[in-house]
């Protein structure tokens, strides 16, 4: 019978890697269907003829569902390891160059001291790696601190499995502050989403249970005439956390600026960039009723 080749396009068509890609597969189906369409027509099989016609025009509708529905396997952008490459690989290279041996160190650290149970991971940059107080202001808490200076969101995201996947926490608190600076190399508010959003994705796959909170970025003397897109980028911040169950915003924005809405000198070491003593524990009073809250 012309059409013994149904178990070919079973066979080879939904099985064979070279007939994962959705035209390969509808290419596939058409030289079927000519050649038995053919070989019924030339033994005078007009019935027949019809039969594999319509069948052969059955399994194109098939494949266009199938290829409408769910992504080829083999293809390069369609899983998900993929995309997150393509993501990162704008990010990488920069990030690897500049923040390779700091992310090393930590890892050292990683491997010579063991996690509290139950702890909070904190990872980001220098605000959370100068916290030399954080296990005395974040009590009863238990913490684990991973951070390291001058980091950017794009650079958290690239180092995101090598600082997350090490630890088992019950909560991921993440803050990071350099993104935007008032300078040229700066990131969009759109850009410092989508790295917030893939740390997440990295912490969701690691640990589903665990909850996930973002900080908002401070206002500072230093960099306040940044500071009208430094809200865009909390904004966005705070957008994501709206969208995604158990991922939270942690508001403190406006504890850091005086009624006439400049920053509070008086929370800031010298640089004007860095916490003081006195800003920790106004950070860690607002992280800490947040966890409260998530927990109960």
């Amino acid at each position: 019978m012309p059409f013994q080749n149904a178990s070919f396009i079973e066979s080879h068509m939904f099985k064979d890697r070279k007939f994962q890609s959705y035209y390969n597969m509808k290419k596939a189906v058409y030289l079927i269907m000519c050649k038995n369409f053919y070989s019924a027509l030339m033994s005078s099989h007009v019935s027949l003829s019809l039969c594999v016609l319509l069948t052969c025009l059955f399994f194109i509708d098939a494949v266009d569902l199938v290829a409408q529905s769910s992504p080829a396997t083999g293809s390069l952008h369609d899983t998900e390891a993929d995309r997150a490459e393509e993501f990162l690989v704008q990010y990488r290279e920069k990030a690897m160059k500049r923040w390779s041996q700091d992310i090393e160190t930590l890892e050292q650290r990683d491997v010579v001291q063991r996690d509290p149970e139950g702890a909070i991971l904190f990872i980001g940059s220098s605000s959370i790696r100068r916290w030399d107080t954080i296990e005395i202001d974040m009590a009863p808490y238990q913490v684990v601190q991973r951070g390291y200076g001058g980091a950017k969101y794009s650079d958290l995201a690239v180092f995101a499995k090598r600082l997350i996947h090490p630890h088992k926490y019950n909560a991921l608190v993440v803050f990071v502050a350099n993104d935007v600076q008032g300078k040229s190399g700066d990131h969009s508010p759109q850009q410092v989403e989508e790295c917030a959003r893939y740390i997440v994705e990295v912490s969701r796959k690691h640990q589903p249970q665990s909850p996930v909170f973002f900080i908002e970025i401070t206002p500072t003397r230093k960099r306040f005439s940044a500071w009208p897109l430094i809200r865009k980028a909390n904004a966005r911040l705070q957008q994501l956390a709206l969208s995604i169950p158990d991922v939270y915003f942690i508001a403190t924005a406006d504890h850091f600026l005086d009624p006439s809405g400049n920053p509070r000198d008086e929370l800031f070491v010298d640089d004007q960039l860095h916490l003081n003593s006195n800003g920790y524990k106004k950070w860690s009073t607002l992280i800490r009723r947040e966890l409260d809250e998530a927990f109960q």
